[in-house]
């Protein structure tokens, strides 16, 4: 069993990249960060496309948190006041108002400082299947 939570994060996309980085340099939380692309995903519990869809905090014990609320986990495991807005951001409706934000920046991460078409997110398969 790991002794610490994984962070998964896209490794190919540079705003993702520089966001764990500027967390582990300012933050430091009490994690492992990895991109999904050299993790073991299955040992994780985690597939793909999930992965390819959002940031995750996988826990020790398996439970797996996504997206704003992998990040409010992040916060609360790093040092200084940072777990205290960790602990807002599970909270409704700071929560809800956390996933919306959420999802407003992962769909645009390829418009954000640093961030490049390769950033972009995968098309939905409800959209692949489009002619």
């Amino acid at each position: 069993m790991r002794r610490q939570p994984v962070l998964v994060y896209d490794g190919d996309c540079a705003f993702c990249t520089s966001s764990v980085q500027f967390a582990e340099r300012r933050l430091r939380p009490r994690c492992a960060a990895t991109p999904w692309q050299f993790t073991d995903l299955a040992k994780l519990g985690v597939s793909r496309q999930r992965a390819e869809h959002e940031v995750l905090w996988v826990t020790p014990t398996g439970s797996v948190h996504g997206g704003a609320q992998a990040v409010a986990k992040l916060l609360l495991s790093a040092h200084r006041g940072w777990p205290v807005v960790g602990a807002l951001l599970t909270l409704p409706p700071v929560r809800w108002a956390a996933h919306g934000v959420y999802r407003l920046i992962a769909h645009n991460r390829h418009r954000m400082p640093g961030g490049t078409a390769a950033c972009a997110l995968p098309p939905s398969p409800a959209a692949r299947k489009q002619p």
